[in-house]
C-alpha cells in the first residue's frame, strides 16, 4: 500500500471519529489534538533547532488567558471596546501578545547556549505562571469561568463533538506548514542549527534570526492551542499553564520522536492515553490514591530514552519499507534555471591579504607578524608542525577570529569587524578541519545548505509550499556541485554513512554551491585514499584554471607538492619560508623545523 493511501484511511478515520466513539473518547482526542499543537512546535524548536524549552505551557497559559479575558470582561477598556468580546479577535489579541511576548523572552534567552537556555527558559516560564495567579483580573488562582462557545459560519461549537473538527483541521495545518517549512531553503538553515553556529554562519545564515523564528513559531502554536483549550474547557485557570506541564510537553516530544514531525502527533497520543490508563487502574493495584502514574512513567521515559533515545517514530520509519522513505526525498527538475553566477576576479588579481598578523591569547603568541597573499587562479598552501598556528591563522583569513594586531584584506576590504556569514556574502567559502555535516540529512541537502545565500524567498513563501521554483533551482545547482565533485550517485545517501574521505568531499561542494571566488580548505585530503586524493587533486586545478583563489592547509607533503603553486610554511606561530614547492623542499629551516618529513 502506499503511503498516500494510509494519509488518505487515517483522514477518513479522524473524520467519523466523534460520530462513532464515546464522549469521553472524544474528549481524549480533543485533548491529544491540542498537546500536539505545542509538541510540534517543540520538534521544530527543541528536534530541529537544538534549543531545549521548559517553558511552552506558559505560551499557551497566554492564549488561554488572552481570550478568556477579552470575552469575559464586562468593561473592557476603551481600546479593546471594539473587539465586541469576539473569541476570534481573542485569537488575534493572543497571538499578538504571545509574539511580542516570545520576541522578548527570546532575545533574552537564545543568546545564551549549555544549560543556561533549558534553565532561562524554566525562569520565565515559572515567572508567567505565577503572573497568571497573581493578577486579580486574571481571577487569580481561581480562575476565569463563563467562557463562550466558538461559533464558526453560524455553527455553535460548544460540545467535543463539535470542536473536535476545528482543533484536528488546524493541527492538520499546522503538520503542513511544518513540514513545508523544513523542507525548504529556511528549513535547511534551521535544521543547519545542530551542525554548529560557526558552520552554518559560514553557510550565510543567520543563526539568531532563525533560532527567533523557530522560537516564535512554537510559541504561536502553543497560543493557539490555549486558545482553543480555553474555549473548549470554557473555564482556565493556571495549572494547566505551569512548568509541570511543560515538561509533560518535552516528555511527549521526546517519546514521539523530537526530530520527527508526525512524531509530535505520536508522542502527544502515547502519553495522553498511558497517562489515562495508568490514572485509571494503578489506584486499583496499589490499593491507594496518588500520583503513581508520575512515577512509572519516569521509569518507562528513562528506559525509552536508554533503548530508543530517536523516539519511536524514527523506529517506525525504519521498519517502513524503503520505497515509502524514498518518495520524501524531493526530486530535482533537470528543467529548472541556473543559477546566476558572480564574475571571478581576474587570473593574478590579489584577493586574500594577511598584513602583520598577530594573534594574542593571553601571554600566548599564536600567530606573529604573519604576512601572505592569494592571487586569483592560484592554489597557496599553509603548512608547518603540529602547533604552528595554522589553525588560527585560518580563523584570522576566515573572519572566524579578529587579530590582536594588523589586518586581513578580502578583495580590498579590511575584514575587521565582519562575521563570517558577511565575509561569505563576499565570496569566500571554507571547509573544515573537523567534518561538519547534518548526518541525517541527505547528501544533496547538506550540499543544497551551501546555496542559502543565493536565494531569497523568507518564512511565510516557505511555510505556503510557493517558494518551489527557486527551491528546484537550489537544488539544481547542489546537484550539479555534487555530480562535479563525483557524489551524483549519493544524492538522496545520509550524509552520515558516508566515509570520512566522502564526507570531506562533500563538504567541498557544499562551499562550491555557495559561488565563492576564494575557497579556503582545511586538510581536504585527511582520510582520503589514493584515487579520491587523485580525484580532489584534479577537481581543485580545474578551479584553480576557471579563477578561484584557493588557500589550504594539508599535512599531507605529497599532495601539497604536486599541487600548490605557492607554499607558506609556520613555525611557533611565525613565517619560517615561502617559495616553490621545490625550494621549500630543500629550505634547510623547513627541514629543521619538520625534522626530516612531515608530520
Amino acid at each position: 500500500m502506499k503511503p498516500r493511501y494510509l494519509i488518505i484511511i487515517g483522514l477518513v478515520l479522524l473524520a467519523i471519529a466523534p460520530q462513532v466513539l464515546p464522549t469521553f473518547q472524544v474528549t481524549l482526542l480533543n485533548y491529544i489534538g491540542l498537546y500536539a499543537l505545542v509538541v510540534l512546535g517543540l520538534v521544530l524548536l527543541t528536534g530541529v533547532g537544538g534549543m531545549t524549552s521548559f517553558g511552552q505551557a506558559a505560551f499557551v497559559g497566554l492564549g488561554a488567558y488572552s481570550t478568556a479575558y477579552l470575552t469575559t470582561t464586562e468593561q473592557l477598556p476603551s481600546w479593546l471596546a471594539w473587539s465586541a468580546g469576539s473569541p476570534w479577535i481573542g485569537l488575534l489579541i493572543g497571538l499578538l501578545l504571545t509574539a511580542a511576548v516570545a520576541l522578548f523572552l527570546g532575545a533574552l534567552t537564545l543568546k545564551l547556549s549549555g544549560h543556561y537556555l533549558p534553565l532561562g527558559t524554566i525562569a520565565w516560564g515559572i515567572s508567567l505562571y505565577y503572573l497568571f495567579g497573581t493578577m486579580s483580573s486574571m481571577g487569580g488562582h481561581t480562575g476565569i469561568s463563563g467562557l463562550p462557545s466558538l461559533s464558526l459560519f453560524g455553527v455553535v461549537l460548544d460540545k467535543g463533538e463539535k470542536i473536535y473538527y476545528l482543533i484536528w483541521v488546524i493541527l492538520l495545518a499546522a503538520v503542513w506548514i511544518t513540514s513545508n517549512l523544513l523542507n525548504s531553503r529556511e528549513g535547511r538553515a534551521i535544521r543547519a542549527l545542530k551542525g554548529g553556529q560557526l558552520m552554518a554562519e559560514s553557510m550565510g545564515v543567520n543563526t539568531f534570526r532563525s533560532k527567533m523564528v523557530i522560537f516564535l513559531i512554537s510559541a504561536l502554536f502553543a497560543g493557539i492551542s490555549g486558545w482553543l483549550y480555553a474555549h473548549t474547557q470554557r473555564f482556565v485557570n493556571p495549572t494547566p499553564f505551569g512548568l509541570s506541564m511543560g515538561i509533560d510537553y518535552l516528555f511527549m516530544a521526546l517519546i514521539g520522536g523530537v526530530g520527527s514531525v508526525w512524531g509530535a502527533l505520536l508522542g502527544a497520543g502515547i502519553l495522553t492515553m498511558l497517562k489515562q490508563w495508568l490514572q485509571d487502574w494503578l489506584p486499583l493495584i496499589m490499593g491507594g490514591n496518588g500520583q503513581y502514574e508520575t512515577i512509572v512513567l519516569g521509569l518507562l521515559i528513562v528506559f525509552m530514552m536508554q533503548r530508543s533515545p530517536g523516539g519511536i517514530w524514527p523506529l517506525l520509519v525504519r521498519l517502513a519499507p524503503a520505497s515509502w522513505r524514498n518518495q520524501n526525498h524531493i526530486k530535482v527538475d533537470a528543467s529548472a534555471e541556473n543559477l546566476p553566477r558572480r564574475d571571478l576576479p581576474e587570473k593574478g588579481q590579489l584577493v586574500l591579504e594577511a598584513r602583520n598578523v598577530t594573534r594574542r591569547f593571553g601571554g600566548l603568541v599564536a600567530n606573529n607578524q604573519m604576512n601572505l597573499q592569494l592571487h586569483a587562479g592560484e592554489v597557496l598552501a599553509l603548512i608547518g608542525p603540529n602547533g604552528a598556528g595554522k589553525s588560527t591563522m585560518f580563523n584570522q583569513l576566515s573572519a572566524v577570529d579578529t587579530p590582536s594586531e594588523g589586518e586581513v584584506l578580502f578583495l580590498d576590504q579590511s575584514l575587521k569587524g565582519k562575521t563570517s556569514r558577511e565575509v561569505a556574502h563576499m565570496g569566500m567559502s571554507r571547509t573544515f578541519q573537523h567534518v561538519k555535516l547534518l548526518t541525517t540529512m541527505t547528501v544533496l541537502e547538506n550540499v543544497a545548505l551551501g546555496t542559502h545565500m543565493r536565494g531569497n524567498k523568507g518564512i511565510i513563501s516557505a511555510s505556503l509550499h510557493i517558494e518551489r521554483e527557486e527551491e528546484q533551482r537550489l537544488l539544481k545547482e547542489a546537484q550539479f556541485q555534487l555530480e562535479r565533485v563525483g557524489l551524483g550517485e549519493h544524492l538522496y545517501t545520509e550524509a552520515g554513512s558516508l566515509s570520512l574521505g566522502q564526507q570531506r568531499i562533500l563538504e567541498i561542494a557544499r562551499a562550491l554551491c555557495a559561488d565563492p571566488c576564494v575557497l579556503l580548505l582545511d586538510e581536504p585530503a585527511a582520510g582520503l585514499r589514493h584515487k579520491e586524493k587523485q580525484a580532489l587533486a584534479e577537481l581543485l586545478q580545474k578551479l584553480r584554471q576557471e579563477g578561484l583563489a584557493i588557500l589550504l592547509v594539508e599535512h599531507d607533503m605529497d599532495f601539497v607538492m604536486n599541487l600548490a603553486d605557492r607554499i607558506v610554511v609556520m613555525e611557533f606561530g611565525e613565517k619560517i619560508a615561502e617559495g616553490l614547492p621545490e625550494e621549500i623542499q630543500s629550505n634547510p629551516a623547513v627541514l629543521e623545523a619538520y625534522l626530516g618529513g612531515a608530520e
